[in-house]
């Protein structure tokens, strides 16, 4: 490489809505070359992927004409991503048995890894995680989800499915009733859930016909005053609060960093969050455990994506140097 040239990688943050994409440079973490595409899931996912491809090739060539180098391809997905690299969910992608990784690295060498992973990883090198050996990384947003990093990597599990966090149901039985219930937090403190209750509440109180509204929309109604949104925003804090108590419970962390967009969102539903966890945190001198909103922000998954890139790249050469040795 010579002295005029930069060296980076390619970072593709694929979600349900839009596929945000762009140059990172190494060691920096500097977004340099940015696209968005929407993502349009409800097309196949071989024309999901055509798309993908194709918004590669074009960062590619991009970046030869700045004289940049690629190290390769890094792709975060909003869905289950194995330890090898296979897409093994198709909550909102249709990527199951499409061999992405092998696909994308027709362009260049190339990793699919879980976005809220990818998150994590940038988080280690360049954000809030950097310098900390055992912590837990939280995205809320669309959906709801954490990594367990350690020693600056992510713990992946046997199948590469230690991002659950939300999704499973917790039943139980009304001890007033009887009923049973089978309460699930995405469906409940996720954004598109907030939004549905908000409108469900409205329905409820005499609204005389169902509107449409997204997370912020609630936000924005409860900085008004409104009670419904107000009661909505805390409970639905709460609720997060006591599924990340249970992961400090479980692991002991240093920290936990809080991404996405509802997790950065602040006001009532941050404020419910860390009261409601510090309540459940068993250990008491666990229960100060610093609670920090992610450093890089909206890019912590595009940034991400390229971070897998770097961190493969670092581990090859620090083991090629003890090998030498």
């Amino acid at each position: 490489m010579n002295s005029r040239q930069q060296y980076g990688a390619i970072g593709l943050d694929i979600g349900g809505t839009k596929i945000a994409a762009g140059i990172v440079l190494w060691p920096t973490g500097e977004v340099l070359l940015r696209e968005t595409i929407p993502t349009n899931p409800a097309r196949s996912g071989e024309a999901v992927l055509a798309e993908t491809l194709a918004l590669a090739g074009r960062l590619k060539d991009a970046a030869q004409r700045q004289e940049i180098e690629i190290a390769g391809i890094g792709a975060g997905v909003a869905e289950l991503v194995d330890c090898a690299g296979n897409v093994t969910s198709c909550c909102t992608i249709q990527w199951r048995g499409i061999p992405v990784q092998e696909r994308l690295s027709t362009i260049a060498p190339a990793q699919v890894e879980s976005d809220v992973r990818a998150a994590a990883v940038a988080e280690a090198m360049f954000g809030a995680g950097h310098g900390h050996r055992l912590w837990v990384y939280v995205t809320v947003g669309t959906g709801i989800s954490y990594c367990l990093m350690l020693d600056g990597q992510p713990l992946k599990g046997v199948n590469g499915n230690a991002i659950t966090l939300s999704s499973s149901p917790l039943s139980t039985t009304c001890t007033h009733c009887g009923a049973k219930l089978r309460p699930v937090l995405e469906e409940f403190a996720s954004g598109p859930a907030i939004a549905k209750r908000f409108v469900q509440t409205k329905l409820v109180h005499g609204a005389s016909s169902a509107t449409t509204c997204k997370g912020e929309d609630v936000f924005s109604a409860a900085s008004n005053g409104d009670m419904d949104a107000l009661e909505i925003l805390n409970s639905s804090g709460e609720a997060l609060g006591v599924s990340v108590a249970f992961l400090v419970n479980v692991l002991d962390p240093e920290i936990i960093v809080v991404g996405g967009g509802l997790g950065m969102a602040g006001g009532l539903y941050w404020e419910a969050f860390q009261r409601s966890c510090r309540e459940h945190i068993f250990a008491d001198n666990s229960r100060a455990v610093p609670i920090v909103t992610a450093k890089l922000g909206v890019d912590a998954g595009l940034v991400g994506a390229a971070a897998i890139v770097f961190a493969q790249r670092n581990r090859r050469k620090s083991e090629y140097a003890y090998e030498t040795n």
